[in-house]
């Protein structure tokens, strides 16, 4: 858990909803994204909901501790993943947390967002009026593309912008990752929109200055 999540709710994937998440700065409604050079969406929660246990899966990181004959700092999973590179253990740890992304994103659900991509209306009266999209995930990059591929998000997204943790030196909510795909779609950061669903997400865009959308204000327009 970073220190931005110190005043809110802890939940196992480290990544509060909306819901919990406190009051946090996002664009007005009604959302056109056809207003924007290009939108970055989040992954998990957003366009699909991977079947991932993060419970099951922060139990066998701390298997990895032990197997190491190390003692965990904390039982929280990102937090696992950020004290392992100074414990020498950053590799087996970060494939062991893969290993569980990629098969829920292989069994992974689609989302009512991710439908309205592919249709090619998320947001837009005209599909071809929609500008570029990417992606920006707390999961790996691997992942990502999985989960891209299971349900035929590859037209709808540009792979070039498929950023997960694993892809630039830190993952969110630093804001590297957001812009690492806010400048593969060609925009500039304040013409670009981050739609997420959690406070994790929020926290990422504005450290990027890129204006954050709430993922279910797209659909519940």
């Amino acid at each position: 858990m970073t220190g931005n999540d110190a005043d809110f709710p802890v939940e196992t994937d480290g990544d509060a909803p909306k819901s919990v998440a406190g009051t946090v700065s996002s664009v007005g409604r009604p959302i056109d994204l056809a207003a924007y050079d290009a939108v970055v969406y989040d992954l998990d929660g957003t366009l699909v909901e991977l079947a991932v246990d993060w419970g099951a899966v922060a139990e066998s990181v701390l298997d990895v501790y032990a197997e190491h004959a190390m003692i965990s700092p904390t039982d929280d999973l990102w937090g696992l993943l950020e004290a392992a590179g100074e414990y020498g253990i950053r590799g087996p740890v970060e494939e062991t947390i893969a290993a569980h992304e990629r098969a829920g994103a292989r069994d992974s659900i689609l989302l009512p967002l991710g439908g309205r991509l592919i249709e090619g209306v998320a947001g837009v009266d005209d599909g071809r009026n929609a500008p570029p999209a990417g992606v920006c995930s707390l999961n790996c990059e691997e992942a990502c593309r999985v989960a891209v591929e299971t349900h035929g998000l590859g037209n709808a997204l540009d792979p070039d912008a498929i950023v997960g943790r694993d892809t630039v030196d830190t993952h969110k909510p630093e804001p590297e990752s957001v812009l690492a795909a806010v400048e593969r779609l060609g925009a500039e950061p304040a013409r670009a929109l981050f739609v997420g669903d959690s406070r994790r997400d929020a926290v990422a865009a504005e450290r990027a200055g890129v204006p954050f959308a709430w993922a279910a204000d797209l659909i519940d327009r």
